[in-house]
């Protein structure tokens, strides 16, 4: 029984859901999958921190230019026209709200939008915040790319974060392996189940309440 997706399969539908025109900042690790499932010719256009407006999909191989990298350190195209800028002007453009979309994973989001994605001590995470803080607060909207459950089973929808926020109530819709969620002002929305999952189950596999989404709209 098929319960969830491949991690490139949620690139794709991500990317699936920007809009023609938008301003977008991928963040690190599997959000910059997202890159290689925009629709050709439209108008996209990929922000980097460390300093660049005009990011491509990553380079096929044997076509890397050491010079042209994320903020995540790895290898990425530029498009006709990118542009390069000194990191602050960079951070400048993420605080001062011109970033229509961003995407960031997470370890937790709380039913009322807030996302803690930042440790101090988890192996392998990051050591620090980052610029995951300004985009959270400086973006439209803010995606969150996530696998539902954790290594031991537990569930990133969480009715309150328990670790170190990165933004408060700032999380317009969460992309996980099982499911499409909003969150709304009575908590977590069901938008579009993966594989045969139903709303029980999702309740099931987060011990939440869940909305159906397209019952309220269809309402």
């Amino acid at each position: 029984m098929t319960m969830r997706i491949s991690r490139r399969q949620l690139a794709a539908r991500i990317a699936a859901d920007i809009p023609e025109g938008s301003i977008v900042n991928l963040g690190i690790g599997a959000p910059t999958l997202v890159a290689d499932y925009l629709p050709e010719g439209a108008e996209i256009i990929l922000h980097t921190e460390n300093g660049m407006l005009g990011m491509g999909a990553a380079p096929a191989a044997g076509l890397v230019d050491p010079d042209l990298i994320n903020a995540g350190k790895q290898a990425v195209t530029a498009v006709a026209g990118a542009a390069y800028f000194h990191h602050a002007d960079s951070f400048a453009m993420m605080r001062g709200g011109h970033l229509d979309v961003c995407v960031l994973g997470a370890f937790q989001v709380a039913a009322n939008g807030d996302l803690a994605n930042w440790s101090t001590g988890a192996p392998g995470a990051i050591p620090a915040v980052g610029g995951a803080m300004d985009l959270a607060i400086g973006a439209k909207h803010v995606y969150v790319m996530t696998d539902l459950l954790t290594k031991q089973g537990e569930s990133k929808l969480v009715e309150a974060c328990t670790y170190p926020l990165t933004g408060a109530g700032c999380v317009s819709r969460v992309y996980t392996d099982h499911a499409v969620f909003d969150v709304t002002a009575n908590g977590f929305a069901v938008r579009e189940t993966f594989g045969e999952h139903t709303i029980s189950t999702l309740e099931a596999a987060t011990g939440l309440r869940l909305i159906d989404a397209t019952a309220e709209e269809r309402s």
